[in-house]
């Protein structure tokens, strides 16, 4: 199963969201099932009050079957609450791992509200006024259901768009060696020996290494650029590129989709180059940006390509 993970503001970093789509399917489909037995039973109890009056023995002899379905629509009532109840913290999790601000009680309160079932439904003082209260009633808890449903459309919609981005974004070094320590930022050129923006990182390694994507995206271009030798550049969506330069030999073409841990080219020392090493770059919304910020999984991804 893929991991899913969602960028956290307070941490700086990407967190790992744990069974979000089985809490999600699990409290979505109780809270559903119970309010379609709470309008059902709720249904048939308020026609059984509201049935001719033609027969009053009739009637009292069914007083004590609609007590009965009045304790079940009570029940349910409650059970569904705290359904509600739980919906609303899974909601509160779901939405700091779609990093989407968290709802108010005052936007919960949709349709009527205020109104007590246990008052509602009192034998001893019924009338049609308190019919229309119960009904109204049941109408406010669907109208909560609607809500809630919504709410979990746009939600699933988010962490959809999160898991793309997840699997796009340039998470993984692309390839084993040392960092060198000249790394992003201004810096004396070792060939031209002049002081010059540095735009990445160069990895130093052994002629040959393997190349992988970082992230799934598309082949922007391949072939020879100026200083960077032959170069790999991938659009990863989301406004995030990178480059790859003094590359050996590719293995894309122009267009082609890749995903994380592709071999995409081999490393080497063309271009204006003063040994071998992978210079490396990422971008975003054309902004270079230090790709050691990027390195979420540092070696791991080699390791596990080893065993």
């Amino acid at each position: 199963m893929k991991k899913l993970y969602y960028f956290s503001k307070s941490k700086l970093q990407f967190v790992e969201i744990k069974k979000y789509k089985l809490k999600l399917t699990v409290t979505f489909s109780v809270a559903v099932l119970t309010i379609s037995v709470l309008i059902f039973g709720g249904y048939h109890f308020i026609l059984s009050l509201t049935a001719s009056n033609k027969d009053i023995y009739a009637l009292k002899s069914e007083n004590k079957a609609l007590v009965n379905k009045l304790d079940e629509v009570i029940k349910l009532y409650k059970n569904l609450d705290q359904e509600l109840d739980s919906l609303k913290l899974v909601d509160d999790d779901l939405r700091v791992a779609a990093n989407l601000p968290p709802i108010s009680d005052e936007e919960r309160k949709v349709g009527i509200g205020g109104s007590s079932f246990d008052n509602i439904l009192d034998f001893s003082k019924y009338s049609t006024p308190k019919l229309d209260e119960a009904l109204a009633f049941i109408d406010e808890i669907s109208r909560k259901v609607e809500f809630e449903k919504s709410n979990y459309a746009n939600l699933s919609k988010t962490l959809e768009k999160n898991r793309e981005l997840s699997e796009a974004i340039p998470a993984i070094i692309p390839c084993t060696g040392t960092i060198g320590t000249h790394g992003f930022g201004m810096r004396m050129h070792p060939i031209l020996h002049i002081k010059r923006m540095h735009d990445g990182i160069d990895i130093i390694t052994d002629r040959g290494t393997p190349v992988y994507a970082p992230g799934k995206g598309k082949v922007l271009s391949v072939g020879y650029r100026g200083g960077y030798g032959l170069c790999i550049e991938i659009d990863h969506g989301f406004g995030y590129h990178t480059v790859y330069g003094h590359l050996s030999s590719t293995n894309v073409k122009e267009g082609e989709s890749v995903l994380r841990g592709r071999l995409i080219a081999k490393s080497g020392s063309s271009g204006l180059s003063s040994g071998p090493h992978l210079h490396y770059e990422v971008h975003h919304d054309g902004v270079k940006l230090d790709p050691e910020h990027f390195f979420f999984d540092k070696m791991g991804f080699f390791e596990l390509t080893r065993k």
